[in-house]
């Protein structure tokens, strides 16, 4: 009955039925009427695909084609969810990776304050030892200078003494001062 309302609604619908006033008139069903020779050759060409079930075949190469597109979006979204956690992964050893390279740093800056302190406590120490050493060779020039003056003074002293006692000594007093020393080396020496 389906395919009956069909036919007849493709029948109503051609364009040389709608010229006709009526339809079912003797010219148009002639072997001659290209009209109804191309309206039965549509409706035989509508009843083979019906017949052989083509919009059943073209009904499911299009669910199957809608499936694979369904199949390549899942897979597209688990390779994109895929990719955000790879993004996210690396993104992650990146800041691990600052954080070390910042604490690398602070490292280094810390090391090197700490060198820095070291080199000024070791200079200290360096220019303190060679402030005493210094301190040490002048208090020793010092006192050879001290020495030197004083045994410089007793050998002036003891030559002018020499020469004063010689201008104002006489043999008798020198006699007396020779006899006074030579006891009192006997007395040292026994």
């Amino acid at each position: 009955m389906k395919k009956l309302s069909l036919l007849l609604a493709l029948t109503a619908a051609s364009p040389a039925l709608a010229a006709s006033s009526n339809p079912f008139a003797g010219e148009f069903w002639t072997l001659t009427n290209t009209n109804l020779i191309v309206l039965l050759g549509f409706i035989v060409f509508i009843l083979l695909l019906v017949w052989k079930k083509v919009p059943a075949l073209l009904g499911r190469m299009l669910d199957e084609r809608a499936a694979g597109i369904r199949r390549d979006l899942e897979e597209a979204r688990a390779l994109r969810e895929e990719a955000q956690s790879i993004l996210a992964s690396y993104e992650r050893k990146q800041r691990e990776v600052q954080d070390q390279a910042d604490a690398i740093v602070a490292q280094a800056k810390k090391d090197a304050e700490a060198a820095a302190e070291k080199a000024r406590g070791d200079l200290k120490t360096s220019i303190a030892r060679r402030l005493a050493a210094a301190e040490e060779q002048i208090a020793a020039a010092e006192a050879a200078a001290v020495r030197e003056v004083r045994d410089t003074a007793i050998t002036v002293a003891t030559a002018a003494a020499a020469d004063v006692i010689a201008k104002k000594m006489t043999a008798e007093d020198a006699s007396t001062l020779i006899d006074a020393s030579i006891a009192e080396v006997g007395e040292k020496l026994h």
